[in-house]
């Protein structure tokens, strides 16, 4: 059974010339750039989820998951379409996080069409949501100042 609460995670790494780079993937079915995301499923904790739909939605097997401060209400009818959880289930709740990989070998699901590794400047102006917008912003802000617990 899916829960009505949400993951947004942003893959990161530093480049050759030891910069912050971020990946986001457009979409399939939407025009669109985001951050990877997707729902909590049965008895899964918000680490679980994240690992399980980095792996659906790129191949990769992570560990190390990092969970930041930002937090937002998405309409349930922007996540399916519909209310996918019962007729009195409004918004779902965002939690966000960000993982570091390093030289890797996505393999796209068929939710994403493409990806690309950005510096943070050029991620964020193809972002289509607020709230990846803040959510990049916060990793930003928490790697540049060595702060990501």
């Amino acid at each position: 059974m899916r829960h009505p609460k949400q993951v947004l995670v942003f893959l990161y790494r530093k480049n050759m010339n030891d910069e912050y780079e971020y990946c986001i993937f457009h979409r399939s079915d939407h025009d669109m750039w985001q951050a990877l995301s997707g729902g909590v499923e049965d008895d899964e904790i918000l680490d679980e989820t994240v690992k399980r739909e980095i792996n659906e939605e790129t191949g990769l097997v992570v560990d190390n998951v990092y969970q930041l401060s930002s937090i937002s209400s998405i309409p349930v009818v922007n996540i399916t379409g519909k209310f996918t959880w019962c007729d009195d289930v409004y918004v779902v709740t965002e939690y966000t996080f960000g993982v570091n990989v390093d030289n890797v070998d996505i393999k796209l699901s068929n939710e994403h069409k493409s990806y690309e590794w950005l510096s943070y400047s050029d991620a964020r102006s193809k972002l289509k949501y607020d709230s990846n917008k803040t959510a990049l912003w916060e990793l930003n802000e928490r790697l540049i100042r060595n702060n990501l617990k």
